[in-house]
């Protein structure tokens, strides 16, 4: 493990402007999003969307890294070029989702925790010689009333994330940690912020039990945001104010940046969010994105598996990527949406 090499993937990855597309959708989500476009989810379709993101002219000034999924890993352009290979001629870093998804917690009805674990040492090794620099791996949280989540169901997922995190790196690959506590329900913000924030602690003390060291690793945690049911809904100033304040108490300094996941948040509403945290001034940690359906929605719905539509497409790739890469350094505006 050359800790310096993951350290130096880890800063390109958040580079100036930069943030990560993730394009690591399992077949079944892929196919609810071409089932939205009305274009059956055949391997070769799937094949051709991920060629349409990877070859954007430009996304390279905004994109320092692209989270893949394990068939478009092994995928190539039209012309044979491999996918991983094709991203990292042009400065990108290919990244790699390697969890098997949220199952039922046993004995924790309503909860849940990420599997994949076996096997996980042979995966990395056979994803790194495939390209890989980077992997993720994704916890879920719930939040339902005040039982869910449990301490244990917190533990368990903050466990799994840092036996994860200790592996890539002992695979020379860098983690990217990513607790999600859903914005499903009714909870309001300061609900969001305590389980947050309950979460943040124990997945750090987890790390730190398990020897991750912080400054080769990324963290993809959520924006502190009421529940999609709640009645009130928080301003942009109150979701840069709460997810900021949570993130300074629990966040080592040492992590050398934070890749929001956008959650289920519109395309404009997430860019908001995270502008208004970078307005807010400088943090220990560079502050971006990891967004999949808040930079990819556009794409699709100008995309509709039409060739004729190709480029216009990769233009609205380059267009969602140069508005978060403003909002990384505080420089967006609302008023710059397209209308």
């Amino acid at each position: 493990m050359n800790i310096e090499e993951l350290k130096s993937v880890a800063a390109a990855i958040v580079g100036k402007q930069k943030g990560v597309l993730a394009a690591d959708e399992s077949s079944p989500t892929i196919k609810k999003r071409f089932d939205s476009i009305k274009v059956e989810s055949t391997e070769e379709h799937r094949r051709r969307y991920r060629e349409l993101l990877l070859t954007a002219p430009g996304i390279e000034q905004y994109v320092g890294g692209v989270i893949l999924f394990d068939e478009t890993l092994r995928q190539a352009t039209a012309e044979g070029v491999p996918f991983a290979d094709l991203l990292s001629s042009r400065g990108i870093v290919p990244g790699i989702k390697v969890d098997k998804g949220a199952k039922p917690l046993a004995g924790y009805p309503g909860e849940r925790v990420t599997e994949g674990l076996d096997g996980l040492r042979d995966r990395l090794v056979e994803y790194r010689d495939l390209g890989a620099r980077f992997a993720k791996w994704r916890a879920v949280i719930d939040i339902d009333g005040h039982d869910i989540p449990s301490p244990f169901g917190i533990h368990a997922n903050a466990h799994a994330l840092a036996r994860y995190a200790a592996l890539c790196q002992e695979a020379g690959i860098v983690p990217i940690v990513e607790p999600e506590v859903l914005m499903d329900g009714a909870h309001d913000i300061t609900r969001c912020e305590v389980v947050t924030s309950s979460v943040l602690e124990e997945v750090f003390a987890q790390l730190d039990a398990h020897r991750v060291v912080f400054d080769a690793m990324l963290l993809k945690p959520n924006m502190v945001i009421p529940g999609k049911k709640c009645a009130r809904q928080a301003s942009v100033g109150e979701v840069a104010e709460a997810t900021m304040r949570c993130l300074t108490r629990y966040v080592p300094a040492a992590v050398p940046g934070i890749v929001f996941l956008s959650g289920g948040q519109s395309a404009e509403d997430a860019t908001d969010h995270l502008n208004a945290m970078n307005a807010m001034g400088t943090h220990p940690w560079e502050v971006s994105f990891s967004y999949g359906r808040a930079l990819q929605a556009p794409v699709l719905e100008t995309w509709k598996g039409q060739e004729a539509n190709f480029a216009a497409a990769q233009a609205a790739l380059l267009e969602r990527s140069r508005l978060n890469g403003l909002a990384r350094d505080g420089q967006y505006k609302r008023s710059m949406e397209a209308v």
